[in-house]
C-alpha cells in the first residue's frame, strides 16, 4: 500500500468510496450521494498546502482517503485546529488502512501548522469509533439526536487529539 497526496485523476475513485459510505447510512451524515461535479468542486476547495487530501492506493487503485477541513472558517484564533475525515472502500476495511491514513495525516500536521485534530462521528458507527480511539483520540463531546436518517435520530461524537511535534 502506498499513501500519497491525491490528484485530480483520483477524484472519481475518491467519490466512489465516499458514496459507498452514504449508501450504507450511519457512516456519514450525507443523505444523498455526491455527483461527479460536486466531487470535483470539493476537491478543488482543498488547498494542499493547508488542507490536503491523501489517498491510500493498492496496485494503483485508491482504496481509501483522509483529509482535513478548516474549523470555523474566518476565526483566526482557531486556525491551528482542523477536522479530520477518512473513508475506506468497503472491500478493504479492517486491514489497518484507516489507521495508517490517520497517522499519515497526523505526521504532516506540524508542517501544516495544525496542533489539534478532531473527528465528528455518528454515535452508532462503532468501527470508526474504534479506529479513532486506537489512534489515541479521546471523546471530547457529544451532541445527542442531531442527525436524522429517515425517522431514526442519532448523535454526533466529537473525538479530539493534540498533535505536537
Amino acid at each position: 500500500m502506498n499513501i500519497r497526496e491525491a490528484n485530480i485523476h483520483d477524484v472519481d475513485r475518491i467519490n466512489d468510496v465516499h458514496n459507498q459510505a452514504v449508501r450504507e447510512k450511519f457512516k456519514v451524515a450525507y443523505l444523498r450521494q455526491r455527483t461527479k461535479e460536486e466531487a470535483m468542486e470539493w476537491f478543488k476547495e482543498h488547498n494542499s498546502k493547508e488542507y490536503p487530501i491523501y489517498v491510500a492506493d493498492i496496485d494503483s487503485t485508491v482504496v481509501g482517503f483522509v483529509y482535513i477541513n478548516e474549523y470555523r472558517p474566518g476565526r483566526i484564533a482557531l486556525k491551528q485546529t482542523a477536522e479530520i475525515s477518512y473513508f475506506i472502500d468497503e472491500n478493504y476495511r479492517r486491514r489497518g488502512i484507516g489507521k495508517k491514513l490517520v497517522e499519515y495525516m497526523e505526521s504532516n500536521c506540524y508542517k501544516l501548522g495544525i496542533k489539534t485534530l478532531f473527528a465528528i462521528i455518528i454515535d452508532n458507527n462503532e468501527a470508526s469509533i474504534k479506529l479513532i480511539e486506537t489512534c489515541g483520540y479521546r471523546k471530547w463531546g457529544y451532541l445527542p439526536n442531531i442527525a436524522v436518517f429517515d425517522t431514526i435520530e442519532v448523535g454526533h461524537l466529537y473525538y479530539g487529539k493534540r498533535i505536537l511535534p
